[in-house]
């Protein structure tokens, strides 16, 4: 996916397909580039999240812009979304540390320990954001909860987005077991440094995706897939 991704991305970005251009159909896509249907359908939803694209139903693919500025992740922005992260997330991972109950403690390490052992994308991005939940529950006010429920699609599609294009489920775990061991000591200031190192490479790893369209993985008839 991440090679028909570069290789698509790429031939937007060199004019190739200009903006208000329609891209091949699917079925041209697979055959020209060699790739399975679903392959291809992620990619060209990658593309779609990073704003190079639009899908019109019935109609196509159409390029609306040439080069990647701000990713969207549901109905916001990958800045905005981040912005606001910061703003609630890492206070919230403070007031969790004082606050915390040993059962908030227990279904976090259940989380996390399944977070560790899952191999499937979509099973470890549904735990990922039942993660962030749990941390605000533990914050022992309902207001953080309801916040982050209504970031959890944008927070599911940028974890998604993340994993598979920057490999950051491993990372992602040690951040997150950082965190709960943050909060089992009860230390707010190493849960409130934990949360913030993990937003940090959050957006380093989104940073990196945007600036860098990965020219350099072949895709010359395309890789079987």
């Amino acid at each position: 996916m991440e090679a028909v991704l570069a290789h698509l991305r790429d031939a937007i970005e060199r004019g190739e397909y200009a903006i208000g251009d329609k891209l091949p159909s699917e079925a041209e896509l697979c055959r020209t580039l060699e790739v399975s249907r679903p392959v291809l359908r992620e990619a060209l939803r990658a593309l779609q999240t990073m704003g190079l694209t639009v899908s019109r139903t019935g109609k196509g693919t159409f390029v609306v812009a040439s080069t990647v500025e701000d990713p969207t992740f549901g109905d916001y922005a990958a800045s905005d979304l981040l912005e606001v992260r910061r703003h609630v997330e890492i206070p919230v991972a403070g007031y969790a540390a004082r606050r915390r109950t040993p059962e908030n403690l227990d279904h976090l390490a259940h989380i996390l320990d399944r977070m560790e052992q899952e191999t499937d994308t979509t099973a470890w991005v549904a735990m990922d954001t039942l993660f962030h939940l749990a941390v605000a529950e533990a914050a022992q006010n309902p207001v953080f909860r309801r916040v982050i429920e209504e970031i959890r699609d944008a927070l599911a599609r940028q974890s998604a987005f993340l994993n598979e294009l920057g490999g950051r489920r491993e990372q992602s775990n040690r951040e997150h077991r950082a965190i709960v061991e943050a909060l089992i000591d009860g230390s707010e200031n190493d849960a409130v440094e934990a949360m913030a190192h993990h937003l940090d490479r959050v957006e380093t790893t989104l940073t990196d995706i945007v600036r860098s369209p990965r020219t350099d993985t072949p895709m010359e008839g395309g890789p079987e897939a």
